[in-house]
């Protein structure tokens, strides 16, 4: 109810809250979160400096308690909370936080852990030694002053600093509608850098980078390209990579990565914690124990590493999922005549060169204001006291006089002096009237106008005073400057997979039941035709690895399942597991259909390149005979969910896919021992979204095994291998070429005793051979122990099958010198003791079965032809 009196005012709400939000805000901009450009500092960290000063806690003074210097700083200029002025102390003390320190702190100021300090009331401090250098000249009226808060003292606005603080500590903070992160950088380069401006205005950006190189973080570190720093430099925004500096060490029997700095603004203990978490999680493989024996003398982080672990891959694994690589944003948002700008490494220089250059005009006018007012009462010393008769004259007016008044005017009536004059030569011990004094006087009075002749000159000259500005910052770096700590890796960048994985050769199994994984291709022993084979992986009852391909880490899979959907990994993405693992289900990794299997793959390259995925085209088979190609382009974009790569009939099912050129020759072989072989050309491109084309015509009871895909016809040949362990290899040229569509010709001879074909594969001699049957035994052998023989065979026993196990699925291996070298190694141990199949941790090699049954009718071609 308005009272008697009283006056309302009607305001507009929008109006009210939009000028309050904007003073608030520009309030937060300038008195709060955003640095100076000429100093570098906060207004909390200025006032800390200052009420340090106020107090003569200097580099050579003793200590003094933190709570006496907070409570100074909260009374005097910063009325806020106390921890506010105490956490700023803080972490001007702490030689993790900036580089170089403006506070000596005496007791427990916190750690890299992220500890908190101890209670003010504990802890000591005092300025450090660099601190008198930001604070030099404050006496002498170099910069403006202003009241504080309660109008009862005056503070600076700004600190007449040598030291170029925001470039060489840097700075962070969040106002209102805008944050800065500013990055530290070595007090020597920045010194270099700024002479080198001064003597050129007009210098670049990349000539000053040849002086400042980088952000020089105080905890060392390294940082990972360049392109970011570049950035940084000359737009004043831009991504810092920083890695840990770490080498490897040999601890007992273990290898071990030892970590000596880390990133800039990493909490240790939690970088740690989240490491053994990782770890545990298994994202992180290979990690035996991690320890911190850091101490006074240094950090030290140990990460000891399992027996066959890869320290580099590890290393590259804890660079990707830990804060052993963090990115530094820089943002240099900074208060250029109390407004924010966005400034390059340029910008920041020429406003500190600026303000340098008004703290000597200032200074200057302020000596040469003391040197004239000194020349003025030394001249009127001398006009007294430059003879006896004079001095005489003026003892004998004072002994005269009734009062000092009296005896001030008569000075000045007697010798044409001026007020100050007289009172200076009243102020007078009787020990200055000696001759040697008067000597003195008439010296001090010569250097004083020298003096003011040279001040003058700096004044009136712009050249002396730059001239000034320079050897003041070399005296600064002569006495602050120091080496670099944080090292520049130029050649690094964005993290690529093949920073993470080495590119090697590895095998994925795929079994019945949708269990992937990928193994080291070393993990297999290499064993002659015949032998019994390795326990190659544990799996559920009756459960089986049906599929299993070579790969190598860097490669794409295209993953095809029997309803006609694509999906996508890359092979480093498959989880890695032993040869005896069982892998992951593969619902796990891909969003599969629960009904659904995958049934074919497709290794690829990148997928981004243009020319590649244009040129290349994908063909797939069904069981049912139906065939369709289609560019891979039409597959390269990966979509979480997969897309339809084919449509799927009633009845029928995707069964095979491969990557083609346009040029290569297609052949299709089926369960009842029947192949056909026809240019690809014959099969026209259509789009994703079509069913495709007949490809082989077949009886009631047959249905389509596989499809190879043939580039070479004179050095490749036919594999074929049946389900019961009998396999050929024939020569291309012995199928001949027919239009697609007709029945084929007869590949292998399928009797009871060599059962249904079920793969068909192109090798050459160089190859190497995996195969793999239901109850997880797998064999590595080499093609060229295989005869090229006619096409209407029963083949060779290519594996010894015990009681009624089957050959789920083949694949052909590269061969290369280590591998061969195994081979030879595996033929020299074939009489190792047999041991129980059933032990997934052992791995037997028998003696070769030499029964090799090839059938006698090579001549009985019965071709069943279109």
């Amino acid at each position: 109810m308005q009272k008697e009196g009283e006056r309302l005012i009607p305001i507009n709400i929008v109006d009210e809250m939009k000028s309050s939000y904007i003073d608030y805000s520009m309030s937060v901009i300038v008195s709060r979160a955003l640095p100076d450009v000429r100093d570098g500092l906060k207004p909390v960290h200025r006032r800390v400096l200052y009420g340090m000063y106020g107090l003569g806690v200097f580099s050579n003074r003793k200590y003094l308690k933190s709570a006496r210097i907070v409570g100074d700083v909260l009374g005097k200029y910063h009325p806020h909370g106390d921890s506010s002025v105490y956490d700023a102390m803080v972490r001007m003390a702490q030689s993790w936080s900036l580089r170089y320190p403006q506070v000596d702190g005496q007791g427990n100021f916190g750690s890299m852990d992220g500890d908190p300090p101890a209670a003010m009331r504990y802890t000591e401090a005092r300025l450090k030694k660099i601190s008198d250098d930001v604070l030099a000249d404050l006496d002498k009226e170099t910069v403006d002053f202003q009241n504080n808060f309660d109008d009862s003292l005056q503070e600076p606005t700004v600190m007449p600093t040598k030291i170029p603080n925001l470039l060489v500590n840097g700075t962070s903070g969040i106002a209102v509608g805008m944050a800065t992160n500013m990055a530290p950088h070595n007090l020597s380069e920045s010194v270099n850098a700024i002479v080198a401006y001064i003597d050129n205005k007009e210098i670049t950006i990349d000539e000053l980078m040849q002086h400042i190189v980088a952000p020089d973080f105080p905890t060392g570190g390294i940082i990972y390209g360049y392109d970011g720093v570049r950035d940084a430099f000359h737009t004043g925004r831009g991504r810092v990579v920083l890695r840990a500096k770490v080498n490897f060490e040999e601890i007992g029997n273990r290898n071990a990565i030892i970590v000596t700095e880390i990133p800039y603004q990493v909490n240790k203990a939690e970088m740690i914690a989240r490491t053994a978490e990782l770890v545990k999680d298994e994202k992180i493989p290979g990690i035996y124990e991690i320890r911190d024996e850091s101490d006074r003398t240094g950090l030290r982080i140990v990460y000891e590493l399992k027996n066959d672990a890869i320290p580099n891959v590890v290393l590259n694994l804890l660079y990707k999922y830990t804060s052993l690589q963090t990115s530094f944003s820089v943002n240099n948002i900074a208060l250029v005549h109390g407004r924010p700008e966005q400034l390059n490494l340029k910008d920041i220089i020429h406003h500190f060169v600026e303000h340098r250059h008004d703290v000597v005009i200032r200074r200057t006018q302020f000596e040469l204001k003391k040197a004239k007012e000194r020349a003025h009462i030394l001249e009127g010393f001398m006009k007294v006291i430059g003879t006896q008769d004079s001095l005489d004259k003026a003892i004998s007016i004072i002994r005269h006089s009734v009062n000092p008044q009296a005896a001030k005017e008569g000075l000045i009536q007697e010798f044409d002096l001026s007020e100050i004059q007289a009172q200076a030569i009243l102020d007078l011990r009787l020990a200055r009237l000696t001759g040697m004094e008067l000597d003195k006087i008439r010296d001090e009075y010569d250097a004083i106008m020298k003096e003011i002749l040279n001040l003058e000159d700096i004044l009136a000259n712009e050249s002396r005073r730059f001239e000034i500005i320079k050897e003041e910052l070399l005296e600064v770096k002569e006495k602050y400057g120091d080496e670099r700590r944080t090292e520049i890796d130029y050649s690094g960048g964005e993290m690529s997979i093949e920073d993470i994985i080495p590119n090697e050769a590895v095998v994925l199994t795929i079994s019945h039941a949708g269990y992937i994984k990928r193994t080291s291709l070393s993990e297999y022993k290499i064993q002659s035709r015949g032998g019994v084979g390795n326990r190659a992986a544990t799996t559920r009852d009756e459960d089986f690895l049906e599929y299993i391909v070579s790969a190598t880490n860097h490669q794409y899979m295209l993953f095809f399942t029997e309803k006609g959907r694509c999906y996508w990994l890359r092979v480093f993405e498959i989880p890695e597991g032993s040869k005896t693992a069982k892998g992951r289900a593969v619902q796990n990794l891909i969003n599969i259909e629960p009904d659904d299997k995958i049934k074919a793959y497709i290794r690829t390259n990148d997928l981004k390149d243009a020319e590649y995925i244009n040129q290349m085209s994908v063909v797939m088979i069904t069981k049912n005979g139906t065939i369709k190609k289609t560019s891979l382009e039409a597959y390269s974009r990966p979509r979480v969910n997969g897309i339809n790569a084919i449509e799927i009939r009633d009845n029928d099912q995707l069964l095979g896919a491969w990557l083609t050129n346009g040029t290569s020759q297609i052949m299709i072989a089926t369960k009842n021992g029947k192949c056909i072989r026809f240019p690809e050309e014959k099969v026209r491109e259509v789009g994703r979204g079509s069913i495709g084309v007949r490809g082989i015509t077949m009886e009631d009871n047959d249905e389509v095994i596989g499809m190879i895909v043939v580039n070479d016809v004179e050095n490749e040949t036919v594999l074929v291998v049946s389900e019961k362990g009998y396999g050929k290899r024939t020569a291309v040229e012995d199928y001949r070429i027919t239009n697609r569509g007709g029945k084929g010709v007869i590949t292998l001879n399928i009797t009871e005793k060599t059962g249904n074909l079920i793969a068909i594969q192109n090798v050459t001699d160089e190859d190497g051979l995996m195969i793999i049957n239901k109850s997880g035994v797998a064999i590595r052998m080499n093609m060229d122990e295989m005869r090229v023989m006619g096409r209407n065979t029963q083949g060779v026993r290519m594996i010894n099958l015990k009681k009624n196990d089957e050959i789920a699925a083949i694949a052909k291996v590269e061969m290369d010198k280590d591998v061969e070298e195994e081979l030879e190694e595996g033929e020299e141990g074939a009489e190792s003791t047999q041991s129980s199949d059933a032990d997934a941790n052992v791995t037997p090699q028998l003696e070769n079965n030499s029964e090799n049954e090839e059938s006698a009718d090579e001549n009985g071609d019965s071709d069943s032809e279109e």
